[in-house]
């Protein structure tokens, strides 16, 4: 990936809501994905490491089409350590890989903070890629500044 690495952060699976059938369903095969797809709203939390250091919190809307594509709308606060706030938006996919239970993740990451130490952030894109374990719960993210 191409840019300033300017985090990276591990979160945890905290919640994870369904609405009509449950991911584990569909990653067991005990289900197929609906035609109309489903969705699943997967809070998180951890810490970011690097240039944004702080703790993430947030939740992604996620919704599973029927041909097993997740697409990503994520939200979420990373406060840094010294006491900042940053707005985190992202949009993306999730891949599912093979007999696995693991989301390859590619994300469109927007950061919007009044803060002026961390202005810098408002006028530039990130890119981020990183994984999704479904088994253990843990997402792991790295963020590139474009």
């Amino acid at each position: 990936m191409r840019g300033e690495k300017i985090y990276e952060y591990d979160v945890d699976i905290t919640e994870m809501i369904d609405f009509g059938i449950e991911l584990g369903a569909i990653l067991e095969s005990k289900m197929p994905i609906p035609p109309q797809g489903a969705r699943f709203d997967v809070a998180f939390g951890g810490r970011a490491t690097g240039r944004l250091s702080g703790r993430v919190s947030g939740i992604d809307h996620a919704y599973m089409g029927p041909d097993g594509r997740i697409e990503l709308n994520i939200h979420a606060v990373l406060e840094t350590d010294d006491g900042s706030r940053i707005a985190l938006a992202a949009g993306g996919l999730g891949v599912l890989r093979k007999d696995e239970p693991i989301l390859d993740l590619s994300e469109n990451v927007r950061l919007v903070t009044a803060s002026a130490d961390y202005d810098w952030v408002n006028a530039r894109q990130v890119w981020a890629c990183g994984t999704a374990n479904l088994a253990t719960g843990k997402i792991h993210l790295d963020g590139y500044l474009q």
